[in-house]
């Protein structure tokens, strides 16, 4: 687990350091220091019927849209609520091709 979500976190973090944090986290897995017990056990004991389970939540919940830049976009949505600019996020999706996570980084990095 994260240290930030754990006995390091501090009001003077931005969200951008965090977000940074997470991405970390979730590019390098931790199971044997889990956010999620449940989710470490089956990463470690049953890593086929994690790798499903990832990839169902995934086409369920985290599949780029071809509306991403439309003004109801949910993608748009939540990038606005990170505090970015309309114009910043648009630019961002489109040029990601419509992908969220990369249009994130796109927004933190520039």
């Amino acid at each position: 687990c994260l240290d930030i979500l754990k006995d390091q976190w501090s009001p003077a973090l931005t969200i951008k350091t965090a977000l940074l944090s997470l991405q970390a986290l979730l590019c390098s897995p931790e199971p044997d220091d889990p956010q999620d017990a449940q989710v470490a056990t089956m990463y470690l004991n049953n890593y086929e019927k994690f790798s499903q389970t990832a990839k169902f939540w995934t086409a369920t919940y985290a599949q780029a849209s071809a509306s991403t830049s439309s003004p109801d976009s949910p993608a748009l949505t939540r990038l606005l609520e990170m505090g970015f600019s309309r114009e910043q996020c648009i630019d961002a999706l489109a040029q990601a091709g419509g992908d969220e996570n990369d249009a994130v980084n796109r927004l933190l990095s520039g």
